[in-house]
């Protein structure tokens, strides 16, 4: 069984949604260099819950009467190519790959999906040894 371990926030301007969520929730940013990447704290570590990243969204950002629009959460799997592989035989209308495997260093294995409903959904391998 897969949890989500990571959740990402696409921002069209980075520092003002850094501002409110901090204000409002608390949650604590720390950039990950040399990346324009922030790390989200929400809460200690002893408490239930997960962290996650804030990024500069890319395209043309929200799009008007769309109730979501990029607030990605990533699941830890196992293996992420055989992970990959089962999600294009779901059924009758499979996931599709949304954004192909990559390393990120020290960290591991990423790919991005879009389920049947066209959501993304992010799959993560731990690996420190990924570059």
């Amino acid at each position: 069984m897969s949890r989500v371990t990571h959740f990402e926030i696409h921002a069209t301007r980075p520092q003002e949604l850094i501002e409110s969520y901090s204000a409002l929730l608390g949650w604590k940013f720390t950039q990950w260099a040399p990346m324009e990447y922030w790390l989200v704290e929400t809460g200690p570590p002893e408490k239930p819950g997960i962290n996650g990243g804030l990024l500069p969204r890319r395209g043309a950002g929200p799009l008007p009467d769309q109730a979501v629009v990029s607030y990605v959460c990533t699941a830890e799997v196992d293996a992420l190519d055989a992970t990959l592989a089962k999600s294009g035989d779901l059924g009758a209308v499979p996931a599709v790959l949304a954004v192909p495997k990559m390393a990120i260093p020290g960290v591991g294995w990423l790919a991005y999906i879009k389920d049947p409903d066209g959501n993304i959904l992010g799959l993560m391998q731990r690996d420190p040894t990924a570059a």
